[in-house]
């Protein structure tokens, strides 16, 4: 099987979760025997459709640009036997470069009209590949794809043999990920191997591929304080990502939240300790964490006996949190408080990550 694999995403690398996902996908197609070319629109000139219907006249099935959607890449389209088209969702629907590709494969339609099922359309030149659709969406609700998969529905029909909607995508890692991503780029490879034996993905499969990552309320809570540290450091999702930078919590949940996802538990395998903060100045409260073999348990109040005992300045801690303070130094200074085992306070580095 030939599979021409689309990639319209403006980002490259460990920020474009539509390569991420695209990547895994092409890893089974390949495993499972299939010739795979991936094309990546934002290093190649498509030019925009004009309307000047030339394909259909004066140039039948020839675009007037002599550029790489009529030199290069049209032709791969033609000849391949499946067809996949990679975008992140802009404004609910495929981005600007692939809507321009798509628009652009106009010349295999002919200009007459013609009625199926009571429905008028145009025949067409060269029989088209089957297609499959992926893309990812910063929302947690999948009904934000319903859009885009009206669109693809009613332009490819039949030929549509798969759709594949990430939510949550910006909360995914490839590197050090949670055990929900990786359950997810794992079901991602084995739906791209089902695709070339069987040009579908079954059910299980896709369940897989589409489960909740994360709850509503702490995906929201996350992202808002990582926009607003993106603010008030003045950086882009690119820099902050390049910087190694955390996202500043100011709540005691969003501080729970925080150290839930930063939650390392592999490291965290042999690690046992309950830890007990309180809070004062700018945010009162008290939260603590229960860390047993690889399991981690956040929860605002206080608990009874804990290992240690944190008594800090919100923001003072949240320096620390973020590595704009050193804590060792910040207790040499008696910035903060601490009591109990020290081990424990001494090993948050390992176990939660950035």
């Amino acid at each position: 099987m030939k599979v021409l694999a689309i990639n319209s995403s403006a980002r490259v690398g460990v920020q474009s979760k539509t390569e991420l996902m695209l990547s895994h996908l092409v890893q089974g197609m390949r495993e499972a025997g299939a010739t795979v070319e991936v094309v990546n629109l934002h290093k190649k000139k498509v030019n925009y459709c004009v309307g000047c219907f030339s394909c259909w006249t004066k140039t039948p099935g020839k675009c007037i640009h002599k550029d790489d959607m009529t030199l290069e890449i049209y032709p791969k389209l033609l000849a391949c036997d499946l067809l996949v088209l990679a975008t992140p969702l802009y404004h609910y629907t495929v981005n600007a470069k692939l809507k321009a590709f798509i628009e652009r494969t106009l010349p295999n339609a002919l200009p007459f009209l013609e009625q199926k099922e009571g429905v008028t359309g145009h025949p067409i030149r060269h029989e088209i590949p089957s297609v499959a659709v992926i893309s990812v969406a910063g929302f947690p609700e999948q009904s934000v794809f319903e859009p885009l998969s009206s669109y693809v529905r009613f332009l490819y029909g039949e030929k549509l043999a798969a759709e594949i909607y990430r939510t949550s995508a910006e909360a995914m890692e490839e590197s050090g990920g949670s055990r929900k991503t990786d359950d997810i780029l794992k079901a991602t490879v084995q739906g791209g191997r089902e695709l070339v034996e069987g040009m579908a993905i079954s059910s299980p499969t896709m369940a897989r591929i589409i489960q909740p990552l994360m709850d509503t309320e702490a995906l929201s809570s996350i992202a808002n304080i990582f926009w607003q540290t993106c603010i008030d450091e003045g950086v882009t999702p690119k820099e902050f990502k390049e910087r190694g930078m955390v996202p500043r919590p100011d709540s005691i949940k969003t501080f729970m939240a925080v150290m839930k996802m930063a939650f390392n538990s592999e490291k965290a395998v042999n690690f046992r300790g309950v830890m007990q903060f309180t809070f004062f100045d700018d945010v009162k409260g008290e939260c603590f964490f229960t860390i047993r073999d690889g399991s981690f348990r956040a929860e605002e109040g206080v608990v009874a006996n804990p290992d240690v005992q944190i008594e800090a300045p919100f923001d003072v801690w949240m320096d620390i949190v973020t590595g704009k303070a050193d804590g060792q130094k910040k207790f040499m200074e008696q910035k903060y408080k601490a009591v109990g085992d020290f081990s424990i306070l001494m090993g948050m580095g390992e176990i939660f990550g950035k």
